[in-house]
């Protein structure tokens, strides 16, 4: 029904860049709010950014003003540039969406398969 798909992630150096790309596809009527996930071994799963429909966006404070969601509503995807990465940063990041599939009238969370991202020198 709904896939999404991230794509984006792979290794780079302490204060490098990267760009996360997530797309959602299927029968989807109205997408909400979209974000990312990440976790990192022996950690957690935290919240990094999230971005509602009508382009409010949340960060954690570990990665203000370095990462920016965004989002193109018409590709239905979202994005992370993720800049002066750091080790930290080392995790496998997630997307989620919340949406409303065709013929359903529930408000639902999907999840993407998941993107590696490391840094390190």
């Amino acid at each position: 029904q709904v896939q999404l798909v991230e794509s984006g992630g792979g290794l780079v150096q302490p204060g490098g860049s990267l760009r996360l790309s997530c797309a959602a596809s299927g029968s989807i009527f109205r997408i909400n709010t979209m974000g990312w996930y990440r976790q990192a071994p022996g950690k957690q799963r935290e919240l990094v950014a999230h971005i509602t429909s009508g382009g409010s966006t949340n960060y954690a404070d570990s990665v203000k003003g370095r990462f920016t969601i965004s989002r193109d509503a018409a590709k239905n995807t979202v994005y992370l540039q993720m800049k002066s990465l750091q080790p930290e940063d080392t995790a496998v990041y997630y997307c989620y969406a919340f949406l409303i599939y065709s013929g359903s009238y529930s408000l639902s969370k999907y999840w993407g398969q998941g993107t590696q991202v490391t840094v390190s020198s």
